[in-house]
């Protein structure tokens, strides 16, 4: 710690700052089209009756982000993210009788990123309710050399809705089935989804804006006066 005085008498410290330095980042417009929105048991009873669909708003509820080496490529890393949607939807049943529901959507996607080279074993303790010491059990447990992902990302907008026929397959490869939706999204909405072999499938397409950057722990001194 080094102690400078300036000319009006103060005292300036030198402190160490633990923070986050980003290392990399991508701002992405993606469109996904076609992307099939699993409905509660009402939604897909109203959807086998209606041709008429449109989606009043879209929200953003959560986020699996899992990261990998770049083989060949010290430093870079694979970002597999994998966002769910929930949709609020309305449909006309006949004149004046409009009716909602709501349903779940996923998207993937992928982006490659410099993360810098991890090499470092990082222990923290605490970590752990043991008792113990210098001769007890307790110890620090050893946190990945991986870097952070960070997703941000706004509410999706809504392009376009449509109701496929029975059998024709959608563009969807994120999720193929009901039970591949986490039990937290799952609980989002009102009612449990339902996924109908032969039956009607409902179809949107999103526009979503993101910045997707990498970040690794760093220190940085900085002056405090007092």
């Amino acid at each position: 710690m080094t102690e400078i005085r300036n000319s009006g008498g103060n005292c300036r410290d030198m402190v160490c700052i633990d923070t986050y330095r980003v290392l990399d980042s991508c701002r992405d417009k993606d469109c996904f089209e076609d992307v099939r929105v699993f409905l509660t048991e009402r939604g897909q009873e109203i959807i086998e009756r209606t041709g008429a669909v449109r989606a009043k708003s879209a929200e953003v509820v959560f986020a699996n982000i899992d990261i990998d080496n770049v083989p060949f490529n010290k430093g870079f890393y694979q970002l597999y993210l994998r966002i769910y949607t929930k949709i609020l939807l309305e449909a006309c049943l006949g004149p004046g009788n409009l009716q909602e529901f709501e349903g779940i959507a996923a998207v993937d996607k992928k982006v490659i990123l410099y993360g810098g080279e991890g090499n470092v074993s990082i222990f923290k303790n605490g970590m752990s309710d043991k008792g113990g010491g210098f001769c007890g059990i307790c110890g620090a447990d050893k946190g990945s050399s991986l870097p952070i992902a960070v997703l941000e990302t706004v509410d999706p907008i809504v392009l376009g809705t449509k109701i496929a026929e029975p059998g024709r397959p959608c563009r969807c490869t994120c999720c193929s089935a009901v039970d591949e939706i986490p039990d937290n999204v799952f609980a989002r909405v009102n009612g449990g989804l339902v996924d109908c072999p032969g039956a009607y499938k409902l179809l949107v397409s999103l526009g979503l804006f993101s910045v997707v950057r990498i970040e690794r722990p760093a220190q940085y001194q900085s002056a405090v006066f007092r």
